[in-house]
């Protein structure tokens, strides 16, 4: 049965594994060290849109999309929803429903496929495709499960098919862009298509197209309440991103499943009857991507310690990865709630960016500035600065936040629990091809996480406990460093 997790800051947060010092908070707020200076930028805006709220992310920044911009829109059996967006700087990709005889042999030659992804992949020999043999395909536009989103994603990708030219042309753009390149993957958490293939999309993009260069961020839009599909969904996001449990799967499946958000990741909270995508397109956009970049800078000056600091370093994510960002338009800027945190919530720095100008700017810049209190406490005073901008929003970024945060996932865990296990298998995305199902127990070793679906010794290096949430065993914790099964780079 599950337990609820008290989840304690300490002394705002600093329990958490970097201890930030003031000294370094305070140039943020004081200094405006992470504004750009006349040697940064100008910057384009790159976004990869998964599923249908991807879609929309990218139909929003079409209206006022700044210099350099370019998208590709990636979705499944979607048809009129994509084609609605293509043309000019975006490219769409609606990948194909695929018969289940086509599918089938694609998944029997996965082995091959990540054998030629990564020459030191271990061919196991008790592979076996993942989903269920008597699944029935959905038709276009009905609903299907995260497993199967990220068949079909892998079946196109590694056949060559139109999404992995997409994909090259897309990185091609990025890459060759005259400006500064802030690369966006944006997705619904709730949906299982952007989801689903998110895990595989974002480290063919980040570390094999892109080579780990541009900054890659992801944006995710969180689901409106608790549902069971949210803790698979967040917990494989955690073990990506979360430099201590990413370690711990690459401990055993190597680098090819290094955290691909190599500039950070944002949690959009949902707001009931609102749509909250059009908000977060005019943030992207405004100041030709000024705004995220110095965002992005603030974020990474965080998460670095202070001896390591330089301004090309990209700061690890401590379990503490999940930086929130909201919008409200400037006569909206009191209407702060939690943004989905637990009560008590407390971090190191909150900043709002007013962009707006004459009177209503202000008016709203005391709304937020009263508000920003009351959604969490922080070692120096909420931040608020005011921008000459036509986007007419304002902005909120609250950072370091972990999963236990999120008023959602203790009761997205106990919805997941007592689902029958093939229930809980169609949920999991990542690591299915690798035998793991990573919110299940391990089989073989005792407290750790990623039960084998094939029944072998498949498995990743972090507590089991850490996954769900709960204190670990102190036997547990002193195993963390366990012995990596024979070959380096997989799991028998």
């Amino acid at each position: 049965m599950a337990t609820d997790h008290e989840h304690d800051h300490g002394d705002h947060g600093h329990g958490h594994g970097h201890e930030t010092a003031l000294a370094r908070i305070e140039a943020l707020s004081k200094e405006k060290v992470h504004h750009a200076g006349d040697h940064e930028g100008p910057f384009s805006v790159h976004v990869l849109g998964l599923g249908p709220t991807g879609t929309s992310l990218v139909a929003a920044m079409l209206s006022e999309a700044p210099e350099g911009f370019t998208a590709l829109a990636v979705d499944v059996g979607a048809g009129e929803r994509l084609a609605a967006v293509a043309g000019g700087s975006v490219s769409t990709v609606d990948l194909p429903i695929p018969n289940r005889g086509d599918l089938s042999s694609a998944l029997n030659r996965y082995r091959e496929f990540l054998k030629m992804e990564y020459p030191r992949y271990y061919w196991n020999p008790n592979y076996e495709p993942w989903l269920p043999g008597d699944l029935e395909l959905p038709g276009p536009g009905e609903p299907m499960d995260r497993a199967l989103a990220k068949a079909i994603y892998g079946s196109e990708y590694y056949q060559n098919r139109e999404i992995t030219q997409a994909l090259d042309e897309f990185a091609a753009g990025v890459l060759s862009s005259d400006r500064t390149p802030l690369v966006v993957v944006a997705f619904s958490l709730a949906e299982t298509v952007g989801s689903g293939i998110v895990v595989e999309i974002a480290r063919h993009l980040s570390s094999i197209k892109l080579g780990r260069r541009p900054w890659v961020v992801g944006l995710g839009f969180l689901p409106e309440s608790p549902e069971p599909a949210f803790f698979p969904v967040i917990n494989e996001l955690d073990c990506m991103v979360d430099t201590e449990k990413n370690n711990g799967v690459m401990a055993v499946w190597g680098d090819l499943y290094k955290n691909p958000f190599t500039g950070g990741f944002f949690a959009v909270p949902a707001e009931a009857g609102t749509d909250t995508v059009p908000g977060i397109a005019k943030f992207l956009s405004a100041g030709g991507g000024r705004h995220l970049y110095e965002t992005l800078k603030a974020l990474n000056w965080l998460a670095v310690p202070g001896d390591q600091w330089h301004p090309a370093i990209r700061g690890e994510q401590s379990d503490r990865w999940i930086n929130l960002l909201t919008t409200r338009s400037l006569d909206d800027a009191g209407s702060l709630s939690s943004l989905g945190l637990k009560p008590g919530f407390a971090t190191e720095y909150v900043e709002a960016r007013v962009l707006g100008s004459g009177r209503e700017a202000e008016e709203a810049a005391a709304a937020v500035t009263k508000a920003l209190p009351g959604v969490a406490a922080t070692r120096v005073d909420p931040v608020v600065e005011t921008a000459d901008d036509a986007a007419g929003i304002v902005s909120v970024v609250v950072p370091r936040a972990s999963k236990l945060d999120l008023d959602l996932f203790v009761p997205s865990r106990d919805l997941y629990d007592p689902l029958e296990w093939d229930d809980k298998l169609m949920m999991h995305s990542w690591l299915l091809d690798l035998g793991v199902m990573l919110c299940e127990p391990s089989i073989r070793f005792d407290g750790m996480g990623g039960e084998c679906i094939w029944g072998c010794a498949c498995w990743v290096v972090v507590p089991h406990a850490a996954i769900r949430g709960e204190e670990a065993p102190a036997e547990t914790t002193a195993t963390i460093e366990a012995p990596k099964p024979a070959p380096v780079s997989g799991g028998s």
